[in-house]
């Protein structure tokens, strides 16, 4: 029997994507973030408030890079989720990361991270709901760590952790369970 829980955001896996940004000073900020994700071959979209350092940065800039957090990095993500670059100017550098300028857009590649999408501001969106961002990806990089024998991304090796909205948790990801347009062809 299903128990009723209300409205709440009630979806797992969330991602944990780290939005990079230039501040005025050319500082780096960077934001720990779940609600965005893909909305088309080559966009993104974030659902981000307007109060937010990163939010001001994004719009001056016109860029911003998104990574995937990943295990070996929990705590510094998880960082970036606690302080507000508002509030703390060395946001970025207490956590002893480093960044390195991308070539496709003005913004800031977090040299730790493993999965990185550069990509160019397309739209901000007012919605009732909050501000959405929409990102074209000019380009992805991949640590060669990550990739495998034919150069695609290996999940596995990715070292990724979701998002629990429930219990405020983080859950290492990564286990292969089936293989998409294939495991359900036994129903077809």
């Amino acid at each position: 029997m299903k128990k009723d829980l209300g409205v709440q955001p009630a979806i797992y896996p969330m991602p944990v994507l780290m939005i990079a940004t230039y501040n005025d000073d050319d500082s780096v900020d960077v934001m720990n973030m779940a609600w965005g994700g893909i909305c088309a071959r080559d966009m993104v979209a974030l659902n981000i408030s307007r109060g937010h350092k990163t939010t001001k940065n994004i719009e001056q800039r016109g860029a911003f890079t998104l990574s995937i957090a990943d295990v070996a990095h929990l705590d510094e993500s998880d960082y970036f989720g606690i302080a507000s670059g508002n509030k703390v100017a060395d946001k970025f550098e207490r956590t002893g990361m480093t960044t390195t300028k991308s070539t496709r857009v003005d913004a800031p590649v977090v040299d730790q991270y493993p999965i990185t999408l550069e990509c160019s501001v397309v739209e901000m969106q007012e919605q009732p709901y909050g501000l959405r961002v929409l990102g074209k990806i000019e380009n992805v990089l991949a640590d060669e760590a990550v990739l495998d024998e034919e150069g695609k991304v290996d999940p596995a090796k990715l070292g990724a952790f979701a998002f629990d909205q429930f219990q405020s948790g983080y859950y290492a990801l990564g286990e292969k369970v089936g293989q998409a347009w294939d495991s359900g062809k036994r129903l077809v």
